[in-house]
């Protein structure tokens, strides 16, 4: 089966969200959502997450699935947002729990935090599978860049989050807390071993020097022989090296510090304070 894909592209996050359907059906599923973010203000909006909305109501279709490849350091998720005005289960990877008790400790958020995924109405595990209207999407659990990461397989598409980019761009990076360089490698095989003609959606793009424009579809195919970090069958051991040498000159993502600890809650806010305000944490020296 081949789904209809419509894309999304966030320029601030350089994020693309899917909106991915049944190609006879009004069944369809929301992948990697954006609620955008004013740091500076502390602000946030709905610009992005009501294109989706507006789309998906313009198309008659009915959600599904409100779907998390992983708990993004990028973006705040509009997951809540989508789901009040459209409907549809939030899904992630059942290691969600790795991470929400990783960043809990963090932020110090005591016990009336939940690390038991229950913010989720599913948690997905390697092997496991589930409908969108007729059909069928497959999970492989793809950990390296979080232990969280999902890639969703939905007929001859593969929704892969930020463990693959571009061939022209590469890979992940893997210095978050619980990522590894030895599990992305053995994550992108996984992918890999899918048909050449799968299609990829990319969680990401930024350019690769020399491409003018954005881009977020390749196949299994163009990744073994084009990209830049993994193809023509690059060893482990030399992966591995590159990944840690990069990932050592990398910044922290702009966001890091309200997305993870939105986004570890299915893209619900910490809980008010005895003031009836809201507040993000910001841990100094830690990450």
């Amino acid at each position: 089966m081949q789904p209809d894909v419509k894309a999304f592209f966030d320029d601030a996050t350089n994020t693309v969200s899917y909106i991915v359907r049944e190609p006879e059906g009004r069944a369809c599923a929301i992948v990697d959502s954006v609620l955008d973010y004013d740091q500076a203000a502390g602000r946030t909006d709905t610009k992005s997450a009501d294109e989706i909305i507006a789309w998906v109501k313009s198309e008659d279709l009915q959600v599904a699935w409100i779907l998390e490849s992983h708990v993004h350091a990028d973006h705040l998720s509009a997951a809540p947002y989508l789901q009040e005005h459209l409907g549809g289960k939030i899904g992630i990877g059942s290691n969600i729990t790795v991470v929400q008790d990783t960043f809990g400790k963090v932020f110090n958020e005591g016990t009336a935090f939940q690390r038991d995924g229950s913010q989720f109405d599913a948690l997905f595990n390697e092997g496991d599978s589930f409908h969108i209207g007729q059909m069928r999407a497959d999970v492989l659990h793809t950990p390296g860049h979080t232990p969280a990461c999902l890639t969703y397989v939905i007929g001859d598409a593969a929704f892969v989050g930020d463990t693959l980019f571009m061939p022209d761009f590469g890979t992940a990076r893997c210095d978050f807390p619980g990522g590894s360089a030895e599990d992305l490698f053995g994550s992108i095989q996984k992918i890999l071993t899918l048909p050449d003609e799968t299609r990829i959606f990319v969680g990401h793009d930024y350019k690769a020097p020399g491409r003018d424009e954005f881009a977020w579809e390749t196949t299994v195919g163009e990744q073994k022989a084009l990209n830049v970090h993994i193809g023509e069958g690059r060893p482990m051991e030399e992966f591995v090296a590159m990944r840690q040498q990069r990932d050592a000159k990398l910044g922290m993502p702009r966001l890091i510090l309200p997305s993870l600890q939105t986004n570890m809650r299915a893209g619900h806010f910490p809980e008010p304070e005895d003031n009836g305000q809201r507040y993000f944490k910001v841990p100094i020296n830690t990450l």
